[in-house]
């Protein structure tokens, strides 16, 4: 991979991480319900959770599920169901919590791991990392770098969105802001099931024409 690659691959890394997903409205939520430190929990699984996603993509896995489009389609209706489920929680959360307190917990580590298997932000940013940046000539080596590049990335991107929920609690420890304000979490969250819902629907979003016509460019030049 060229030095321009290689950067090109760390603007890829720090726009898709940064920006609006999953992952990063129950940051923002969970900063403003629980604070930073017990959100690191929180953050360190989806560093951790993601990378091993993104390495079992660029091992095989993409293509298993290209082959079996049914085991596809079971794995994005379970991750709807359990964002939807997560999303309920967040909307339905009425107070802060302080410290010391364990009435209401932040998400685990191995929760918050597990849940970029279902993520579908996080299978969009895998799949499309490892098709446009892979160099067929050394797999493994391209495997290597993108996991170095998303590593350097990720988990300062995703602290952006829990700190800036931390900043927020006292603005929001008032009652009624902060139910509309989780209410409001809650919903967007929802909302960003809006394209696989189309994807299942039968109308493939950008991410899975950009794969196919990358490999289509590929299969051209070989």
């Amino acid at each position: 991979m060229s030095l321009d690659a290689f950067l090109a691959l760390l603007v890829y890394a720090l726009v898709t991480s940064i920006t609006p997903g999953p992952n990063n409205l129950m940051l923002l939520a969970s900063g403003v319900n629980f604070g930073i430190v017990r959100t690191v929990p929180h953050m360190l699984g989806i560093s951790i959770g993601f990378l091993v996603l993104l390495v079992a993509v660029g091992l095989g896995l993409g293509a298993v599920l290209t082959a079996f489009p049914a085991l596809h389609t079971a794995l994005k209706i379970a991750g709807a169901a359990y964002l939807l489920y997560l999303a309920w929680k967040i909307a339905m959360s009425r107070t802060l919590a302080g410290k010391g307190e364990t009435k209401g917990q932040p998400m685990r580590f191995i929760d918050a791991a597990a849940f970029q298997w279902v993520n579908p932000k996080a299978w969009v940013m895998a799949i499309t990392a490892m098709a446009v940046y892979t160099n067929p000539e050394h797999p493994f080596l391209s495997i290597v770098l993108i996991s170095v590049a998303f590593t350097v990335v990720n988990l300062p991107s995703v602290s952006v969105w829990a700190g800036f929920g931390t900043a927020l609690r006292g603005f929001l420890s008032d009652p009624v802001r902060l139910k509309w304000f989780n209410i409001a979490m809650g919903v967007l969250l929802a909302a960003t099931l809006w394209p696989m819902l189309r994807s299942i629907a039968g109308r493939p979003d950008w991410t899975e024409g950009r794969v196919h016509i990358h490999c289509a460019v590929h299969i051209k030049s070989s």
